[in-house]
């Protein structure tokens, strides 16, 4: 969905998942391909569809970053002209679940009733069902589309690429989190 025809909520919740720290030998925060998550904050932001963006996500349970993830998210935020003021973190959620027991919490603290939330593509489906399971009134508002409408097939879209091999990695990854979050009935 197009920013201006995006509809307003009270945040913009924007997971985690997307920013490397400053561990060495890096000296600047380390974007992935998930960093569109924090564009799409930021251009939500800007078209007014929330006064606050909360930050969500301290970083995987394995993970040796002592900073944080939110934190990250918070500084390219605030670089990209979020004001410091209308961004809260969520700095203790290691995964989608967690992020919408945190944030709920955050919600609740804040008086906040509904979100856009903010994720990649492929992983909306699993995030919104777990927001929404814990009761939280989340608009989707997907990034980071990995796939593309083609108007014409060749013939190298049939050859097997690594890149072929990392979608289809990142599609069984996301599958099998939302069959296990269903198992575990942490989602709808």
């Amino acid at each position: 969905m197009a920013i201006d025809e995006s509809p307003t909520a009270d945040a913009i919740v924007v997971l985690g998942g997307c920013v490397g720290g400053t561990e060495p030998p890096r000296l600047e925060l380390d974007l992935n391909d998930a960093a569109d998550r924090v564009f799409h904050a930021v251009r939500l932001y800007r078209a007014g569809k929330a006064p606050v963006v909360i930050a969500s996500g301290r970083g995987f349970a394995w993970s040796e970053s002592v900073t944080p993830e939110s934190h990250n998210i918070k500084t390219l935020l605030q670089e990209w002209g979020v004001p410091a003021y209308a961004i809260v973190m969520e700095a203790e959620s290691r995964n989608t679940f967690e992020n919408a027991v945190y944030t709920k919490r955050v919600m609740d603290e804040q008086g906040l009733k509904t979100i856009l939330l903010v994720t990649s593509a492929l992983h909306m489906k699993r995030a919104l069902s777990v927001f929404r399971a814990m009761g939280i009134d989340a608009i989707p508002s997907p990034t980071d589309y990995r796939t593309v409408y083609r108007k014409k097939l060749t013939i190298q879209d049939l050859l097997p690429d690594i890149e072929a091999f990392a979608g289809t990695t990142r599609a069984v990854k996301e599958y099998t989190g939302f069959l296990y979050y269903r198992l575990q009935g942490w989602n709808r």
